[in-house]
């Protein structure tokens, strides 16, 4: 029988960025751990932000590109309960020995998070503009 943190690591998949002997604790942790994490978890992320958008009645097809930027940047670092839902989905599958490092040196870990959501999303934006112009317009359909 597998346990959980060998089916983690297994069910995640391989290291994503280069790590070598001059690595930081940080860097490590990101590479082996966070990067896998959120390419694997990546479209629950776009759902929990475009939920995001849909509950705040954000009218974000009507943004420019900065605006869309910009949004996605102030919602990840100054909505608590967004980043606290998207920093669950992430922790969630850390290992039992990858939570231990994690609360051991959380603050910078967390700025790490911080940063490679907003990137993540904002690489994505045509992707959740498309998304949510369809949503919407599905939605107008049906009251009709």
């Amino acid at each position: 029988m597998y346990s959980r943190d060998a089916f983690i690591k297994q069910f995640r998949g391989v290291t994503l960025g280069k790590i070598d002997n001059q690595s930081s604790v940080e860097e490590h942790f990101q590479n082996e751990t966070l990067r896998p994490i959120l390419k694997l978890q990546n479209d629950l992320i776009i759902q929990i932000f475009k939920n995001y958008l849909i509950q705040s009645k954000v009218q974000f097809s009507d943004l420019s590109i900065d605006g869309k930027m910009t949004l996605v940047g102030n919602a990840i670092a100054k909505d608590t309960q967004l980043q606290n839902t998207l920093k669950g989905v992430i922790i969630a599958l850390f290992t039992s020995n990858e939570y231990l490092l994690f609360f051991s040196i959380q603050s910078a870990i967390n700025k790490r998070i911080r940063t490679m959501l907003i990137e993540r999303i904002q690489s994505q934006l045509q992707l959740l503009s498309f998304i949510i112009l369809l949503l919407f317009s599905s939605c107008s359909v049906l009251i009709y």
